[in-house]
């Protein structure tokens, strides 16, 4: 009896850091906070960031009140935010519901699975160093595109002011295991998947993050647009893909609409 081979990851290249806060407020203690204090919050919100940024998301429809979006260059950057935040005396009238911690992220499927094959064909295998210069130099090449450095980069989009945030897995069950899969057959999936978001460009703005190391669920998946039913459509006909229908667990949604630090303060 021979082991089955063994199913190899994908490359991937990453950029930003996130963190997603998610807040439910305290009424009674948010009405004992003066005025400078709220002053303060919209002071530490609004403040210009050399590399990334912070947006603030009341929800609508959740059972919590107002998310926080953090993209930052290094991790130590997203602990200083936290830190920040968490020195507020805003942050007393708040009880943290859920938190998110992932990296911007583009998945090299394809890339992965075509060297991968020429390894093979030259007798060769993933990893060894003919095929680790092949992938370094692909990575760079991917880095440098436009496409790959706005999914890395993202911008917050001005005329998209609606926000969907989930988060979501893999399935790894008997039968519908994904990390079971070839690169192949799962670079064969995600391109079909990735032509369905494709078809939502100019109406939906992805940020793709990978988790896995940093949270219980593998991915978050940020989306902004203009008209919120966008969300539904583009999450109805994701699940569709053969890849979502037999292989994504998914988590809960959070909902809502940008505002500035200072509006969402008056609205308290």
């Amino acid at each position: 009896m021979t082991d089955a081979p063994r199913a190899h990851p994908p490359e991937t290249t990453e950029g930003w850091y996130a963190f997603h806060q998610v807040f439910t407020i305290d009424r009674a203690a948010l009405r004992q906070l003066d005025a400078a204090a709220k002053d303060d919050a919209v002071a530490e919100l609004s403040k210009p960031i050399t590399e990334g940024w912070s947006a603030v998301v009341p929800l609508i429809g959740s059972r919590a009140d107002v998310m926080l979006i953090h993209f930052r260059a290094t991790l130590d950057d997203i602990g200083a935010a936290q830190n920040a935040i968490g020195r507020l005396a805003l942050v007393d009238a708040l009880n943290t519901t859920y938190t998110f911690l992932s990296v911007t992220e583009a998945g090299l499927y394809h890339a992965s699975a075509q060297l991968a094959a020429e390894a093979e064909q030259r007798g060769g295998k993933i990893g060894d160093e003919m095929h680790r210069a092949a992938m370094d130099a692909r990575v760079d090449a991917e880095r440098k595109s436009a496409h790959v450095h706005k999914r890395l980069f993202p911008q917050q989009p001005a005329d998209m002011p609606y926000v969907c945030f989930y988060p979501m897995s893999k399935r790894r069950a008997v039968g519908q295991n994904w990390y079971a899969l070839s690169l192949e057959e799962r670079s064969r999936l995600m391109m079909a998947h990735g032509m369905t978001g494709r078809g939502y460009a100019g109406r939906v703005s992805q940020v793709i993050s990978g988790a896995i190391g940093f949270d219980a669920w593998e991915w978050g998946v940020t989306l902004f647009a203009g008209d919120p039913l966008a969300f539904k459509r583009i999450v109805t006909d994701m699940r569709f893909d053969e890849v979502s229908a037999n292989y994504a667990e998914f988590g809960e949604f959070f909902v809502g609409k940008t505002t500035s630090a200072r509006e969402w303060i008056d609205s308290l």
